[in-house]
């Protein structure tokens, strides 16, 4: 770049922090020209990107009329500049959602654990089993093919990819690692984003929203304290519990008085249930009249 650009530079990108609600860094390092630009095609209208050297991205952020400095410390790698109107996170989730596989490079990072599943390779037998036994794979030949015998992780999260790693996954036309724009920091109404804080899941974020809102709501029902959004739901609750009170106390009420009624047909029953059924009884047969003076003039004749 001539001397004479970089402040025409400089400008272009303080007007651009200017013009934009959303200012982020980028880590180009590693980036292909040919999917840099794919990437700017599909981000047409949603981002804007620049690339340029650190010392003027430096004097860009201080002379701009927000307060953008402090982004100066989260400069790293081949940086460029990229500007949006959309939410951090939903940019974060756009550029993420733009990355594609492509092959691993000799000091590579590896973004993940990079595996070597078990099972048939589809190689022919030959110089293909010293390159992959070069990187700890067992290997063995079945149906006239070079197999895995067990699963094996050639290149640890975090690490850099070596030589003989490239070789075998090459070989193996696998693909571990992803293409796309690094977002490092975005800068939104005096608040800075880092990668960590961008980067999350939302279905997990839903779910614990979702929970977030119910542990809330209990515990603004049991503690008394209302708000707009739970007051309804006291007023339901205390209704509740004020009936199960009235139906347990026997309380007359015009609004539970039916319940109370099936309650007591309820207790009836259970109580008829509970007595034994018995045989009427009958009254003792009258003794014929006469009966004593009979008995009483037998005796006398006897006499």
């Amino acid at each position: 770049m001539l001397r004479d650009e970089k402040p025409k530079l400089v400008e272009e990108l303080k007007g651009l922090i200017n013009t934009y609600s959303v200012v982020g860094l980028l880590n180009m390092h590693s980036m292909p020209a040919k999917q840099l630009q794919q990437i700017k095609t599909d981000l047409k209208g949603v981002a804007t990107i620049k690339m340029s050297k650190k010392n003027l991205i430096k004097k860009a952020l201080e002379g701009s009329e927000k307060n953008v400095k402090t982004l100066e410390e989260k400069i790293v790698g081949e940086p460029a500049m990229i500007f949006s109107n959309e939410d951090p996170f939903r940019l974060f989730k756009i550029l993420k959602e733009n990355r594609s596989s492509a092959p691993a490079r000799l000091g590579d990072i590896a973004p993940h654990d990079i595996i070597i599943p078990k099972g048939s390779t589809g190689l022919p037998p030959g110089p293909a089993i010293s390159t992959l036994q070069k990187i700890g794979l067992k290997t063995t030949v079945d149906k006239g093919k070079i197999a895995v015998a067990a699963d094996k992780v050639v290149v640890k999260a975090g690490e850099a990819v070596k030589e003989d790693a490239v070789n075998a996954l090459n070989l193996l036309k696998i693909e571990p690692m992803e293409i796309g724009l690094d977002l490092v920091s975005a800068w939104q109404d005096e608040k800075i984003y880092d990668k960590g804080v961008l980067d999350i899941d939302a279905d997990e974020f839903l779910n614990n929203l979702s929970l977030a809102v119910h542990q809330m709501i209990n515990i603004s029902l049991n503690t008394g304290y209302l708000v707009p959004e739970t007051a309804k739901m006291a007023l339901q609750k205390a209704f509740i519990e004020a009936k199960e009170l009235a139906l347990t106390a026997n309380i007359l009420d015009k609004d539970i008085i039916g319940e109370l009624l099936l309650k007591a047909i309820s207790e009836a029953k259970a109580l008829d249930a509970l007595v034994p059924e018995t045989k009427e009884e009958r009254p003792e047969e009258e003794k014929p009249k006469g009966g004593e003076n009979n008995s009483s003039d037998k005796k006398e004749v006897e006499k």
